[in-house]
């Protein structure tokens, strides 16, 4: 995991004791070879990140970068595989549109390329399946990387209801945004945070939803969590701290990546591949 282990279980309190609501409506065992998530966070003098200098230039190298990406079923907990459809990308992404519907469009300029991966925990002994996914971007700038964490931040407060799909819908969200050394972002540039509800039509009542997404220089690693009807508080809990470890395990790849490219120089761009490699629904299994 390098310098710095992953938000640990008193650091995930502090995370949801520091959200603010804003009025707004929104969609196995521990990786081998990383640090448990349950470790305490050490203070480190810098986040994770990835320098311009050393991040992919072309849409070719941005491709082969998130192809290279380690993201395993059970960085975010135990019981997790990969789901149908597993991919969505690397050149599409998803949009919230002026109907605060999400959907799946061609990349900007502004966009090297995209990938989500999706992942399920099936559901047992009564309770539903757990849907997480995972969405790495890789911008053409830190500059344009730091608009889009803008854009999020602003897209809940247009649309109070975000329909996923023709079923699915995210209300009630509390959101926070943080750059790095302030309140709970020990980890990365800048993060936002929301926690909120999905409603699927037919249901009686609502499940928790879980959004977050990180910043690491022109890289922007967005997740999601969907829980299962029923869960109590402690199970709740649990489900973030491992969503949230699961984040970390990536960006401490991506932090990585860069370290090793930088480390590599001036042969650096030689190789975009990062050293770490070996539906319709969009804001569900998509960069948000």
């Amino acid at each position: 995991m390098g310098r710095r282990p992953v938000l640990s279980a008193a650091a995930v309190a502090l995370l949801l004791a520091g959200c603010t609501h804003s009025g707004h409506g929104d969609g196995t065992a521990t990786p081998k070879g990383t640090a448990s998530p349950s470790a305490s966070p050490q203070a480190s003098s810098r986040p994770y990140t990835l320098a311009e200098a050393v991040a992919p230039r072309t849409r070719a190298e941005a491709v082969a970068f998130l192809r290279g990406l380690t993201v395993q079923p059970d960085y975010f907990g135990t019981g997790y595989r990969r789901r149908d459809p597993y991919e969505l990308g690397p050149t599409s992404w998803a949009v919230l549109g002026a109907d605060c519907l999400w959907r799946r469009e061609a990349l900007p300029s502004t966009v090297l390329a995209s990938l989500t991966r999706s992942f399920v925990r099936p559901g047992s002994g009564g309770s539903g399946a757990v849907y997480v996914s995972l969405t790495v971007t890789v911008h053409t700038s830190i500059r344009q990387a730091r608009r889009d964490m803008a854009s999020s931040l602003e897209e809940p407060l247009r649309c109070p209801q975000e329909r996923l799909n023709a079923t699915d819908t995210v209300q009630d969200m509390t959101s926070r945004g943080d750059p790095f050394g302030e309140q709970r972002n020990a980890t990365t540039d800048d993060d936002l945070t929301e926690f909120g509800q999905y409603v699927v039509a037919g249901d009686a009542k609502p499940r928790r939803f879980d959004w977050y997404k990180h910043r690491l220089g022109p890289v922007t690693v967005a997740a999601t969590v969907r829980h299962a009807a029923g869960e109590s508080e402690q199970e709740q809990a649990a489900l973030t701290q491992d969503a949230l470890a699961g984040v970390g395990y990536v960006t401490a790849n991506v932090d990585r990546y860069g370290r090793n490219r930088a480390s590599a120089a001036p042969s650096a761009t030689a190789s975009p591949g990062p050293s770490t490699a070996p539906s319709t629904e969009v804001k569900g299994a998509g960069d948000e």
